[in-house]
């Protein structure tokens, strides 16, 4: 297990360690986990700058597939040789085997991707929940996120352009803009422009031949956030979901006033908790994404594959900006 036992600052403090495993309960599977990757708030868990801290020493991860290799007695949703995913963050993903109580997990067929398997229960949920909750959109609306790059934007991307919705696809700009943008529209974007060109006038022409958004998604905050806002419909929501620029979200008074903007929030943990009594509201948000996945309709975000044993490595890419891989440990 990639276990971490201190918090310090910025820095990383994770090892690798031979954990034992508790007894199987009757109500327990034991599993070999297959593929887990590192998310952004992985590392602010271990960084102790997220939202929820486990007790330390822990181990990290809290997303990834696993295949059921043993089963308690009392066990009746779960059989030997399925795939699943954690419903909760916390239980630690990035370790070759665990026991977990049985309504801790949810099964998944295992006839998609591994890669799109490993990364289904976070960033596209998010994506899924803020594209249906906050707005009514319907097939011709558009929505402008920022980080548009990031695994949620890219699942936001590919959601949309399922539901005919546009998109309007906000990244920085670095040397392999073209490439980015080429990447984006390949998988469904309908437009893609750098931060820069949301404070230019002419951005104006872009809503000749495209409605104005109903929604802002915002990963970033700071500057990049108020410029989202200015360009919302009237009566618009802007949804926070990260902020990446560690800036505040700064709001015109005008916004408020003379366009009545909803400014919100929104956190996949909390959702998973406030509809914890309903089993079927998580299942049935899984079985929609997983028939996107069927259809070829979502992919996983680009990716790159690490062994457990060279997670250092796989750290210290996922903490580079402008990172345009998402590390996948696999067991």
């Amino acid at each position: 297990s990639l276990v971490s036992s201190l918090r310090y600052g910025v820095f990383l403090v994770a090892r690798l360690e031979d954990v034992e495993l508790r007894p199987l309960g009757v109500k327990d599977v034991r599993v070999k986990m297959l593929a887990a990757p590192i998310n952004p708030s992985d590392i602010n868990m271990i960084q102790g700058t997220y939202a929820i801290l486990p007790d330390l020493p822990a181990v990290g991860g809290n997303e990834g597939v696993a295949q059921v290799v043993e089963v308690g007695h009392q066990v009746k949703s779960l059989k030997i040789g399925d795939w699943v995913i954690q419903r909760d963050p916390g239980l630690g993903t990035w370790r070759t085997e665990a026991v977990l109580a049985e309504d801790h997990v949810i099964s998944l067929l295992n006839d998609i991707p591994l890669l799109s398997a490993a990364t289904v229960g976070v960033n596209p949920c998010t994506a899924l929940r803020m594209l249906s909750d906050f707005e009514d959109l319907q097939p011709g609306d558009s929505v402008i996120q920022n980080a548009a790059n990031s695994g949620v934007g890219q699942a936001v991307i590919q959601i949309a352009a399922a539901k005919g919705i546009n998109t309007i696809n906000v990244v920085r700009d670095r040397p392999e803009f073209p490439h980015l943008s080429d990447r984006l529209k390949g998988i469904g974007a309908t437009y893609v422009i750098k931060e820069e060109a949301l404070r230019r006038p002419d951005i104006e022409d872009l809503f000749k031949t495209c409605p104005k958004p109903k929604l802002a998604l915002n990963g970033v905050g700071g500057k990049s956030a108020t410029e989202l806002l200015r360009h919302l419909q009237t009566g618009g929501s802007m949804v926070t979901y990260g902020g990446m620029s560690k800036q505040p979200v700064t709001i015109p008074v005008s916004a408020l006033i003379f366009k009545d903007v909803k400014v919100r929030g929104f956190w996949i943990t909390q959702w998973k908790k406030d509809h914890s009594h309903d089993a079927r509201a998580f299942r049935s948000m899984v079985d929609e994404l997983c028939s996107l996945i069927r259809q070829g309709k979502l992919t996983a975000p680009a990716c790159t594959e690490v062994g457990l044993q060279d997670y250092r490595k796989a750290l210290d890419t996922a903490m580079q900006p402008f990172t345009s891989a998402k590390q996948i440990l696999i067991m």
